[in-house]
């Protein structure tokens, strides 16, 4: 019975040292992950269904990406992050703050905007002898820090029509980048509306709704295009194979179980690789490696890699260059030894786009290089 009692003990141990290992691979390969990602750590505390995303992100990401998220042109959004923020103020005054702390000092400002909406005047002030009204937006200024008089620095001034409603967009790019070079300076907007005689005009005909008294769909918001400075990244074959199993299936197949991707796997690997190159399926299926709590789209994506023999002679469907062409003969000639065949790898790449909740629970749009293997050929 106490041999028993051991060969049970010795089991257990070595089981729970298999899973503890395997617990530190995956680990080990979420955090590279999240390293191709730009983050250090996932967003913590975010819940996917506590908050709707912007309609506008949700309309920028459907312009730049498709369904997949992958780009549908890299040259329809400035700079490689486009990220939003809600008014943290909440004042009933024309008054707006906005928190930038996620923003890393690294980050280039290109474009910075201010969304307002505006609101209907109402319905007792609808015949007002005004047809335009002048908005104009300040950055409010710490006098004491700055040695200055002033209390307050134009960023942007335009006529617009009384009785509108909807969206008006202020580009105010120099307050958010001192913002960003100073935090403490910091002391938010105020927007003043005049008639075009020059007078203050009554605030009940020209509205804009407030983070305070308004649906979450018309709050202020500041819009934020920025490039991050990452360099070109590398393929993300060489870190998702680490999560997720080779499986040949189709791309736009359903989320399969851990069994039948390794079931996939070793199909694949019965095969060979005397196949000729090619480039096959590789989901990456974000709620499977825990992530579908902060990002919002998409579920998952394509990333696809590539597989197979390039052997002599290299046809033009294998996509050889002039190198791998003169590799693969000194390989057939065995003029040396150790040279071997061409690889099979990716030779054109494309990016895609996340839309995602940060730590504040702001939502960011942004791009990723090389993330997808177009195609595949011999080098």
């Amino acid at each position: 019975l106490a041999s028993f009692f051991f060969f049970f003990l010795l089991l257990f141990a070595m089981r729970l040292s298999e899973e503890e290992e395997e617990g530190g691979v995956r680990s080990d390969a979420i955090k590279r992950l999240l390293a191709v990602f730009g983050m250090d750590d996932p967003p913590a505390g975010v819940t996917h269904g506590r908050k709707q995303p912007p309609q506008y992100m949700l309309d920028l990401y459907n312009t730049v990406a498709d369904v997949d998220g992958v780009t549908k042109d890299p040259y329809l959004l400035e700079g490689n992050t486009v990220r939003s923020f809600f008014d943290k103020l909440h004042s009933e005054q024309v008054e707006f703050r906005f928190n930038l702390s996620t923003v890393a000092r690294t980050e280039k400002i290109l474009t910075a905007e201010l969304h307002l909406f505006k609101l209907r005047p109402q319905a007792t002030l609808m015949f007002s002898r005004h047809h335009f009204c002048q908005v104009s937006v300040y950055q409010l200024l710490d006098t004491i820090k700055t040695n200055n008089t002033q209390e307050r620095k134009l960023l942007s001034s335009r006529l617009i029509p009384v009785h509108s409603n909807g969206w008006e967009v202020f580009t105010i790019t120099q307050a958010v980048r001192s913002w960003t070079v100073d935090e403490g300076s910091n002391l938010g907007l105020h927007v003043v509306v005049r008639t075009l005689g020059g007078t203050q005009m009554d605030l009940k005909l020209i509205r804009f709704a407030s983070g305070r008294n308004h649906h979450q769909s018309k709050q202020p918001m500041l819009v934020l295009f920025t490039d991050d400075g990452r360099r070109r990244s590398t393929t993300l074959e060489s870190t998702v194979t680490a999560i997720l199993p080779q499986s040949p299936m189709a791309a736009q197949a359903p989320p399969r179980s851990a069994r039948s991707l390794d079931q996939a796997a070793a199909w694949a690997d019965e095969e060979g690789t005397s196949m000729p190159c090619k480039r096959l399926p590789l989901y990456v299926d974000f709620e499977e490696i825990g992530w579908s709590g902060w990002i919002v789209s998409p579920r998952g994506y394509n990333a696809y890699y590539c597989k197979g023999s390039c052997p002599f002679p290299l046809g033009q469907n294998m996509r050889p260059t002039n190198h791998a062409t003169v590799q693969s003969i000194i390989n057939a000639l065995k003029l040396i030894r150790s040279v071997e065949t061409p690889c099979c790898v990716p030779d054109k790449l494309f990016s895609i786009n996340l839309l995602y909740f940060d730590d504040d629970e702001n939502v960011v749009l942004k791009q990723y290089n090389d993330m997808v293997a177009g195609s595949c050929g011999c080098h």
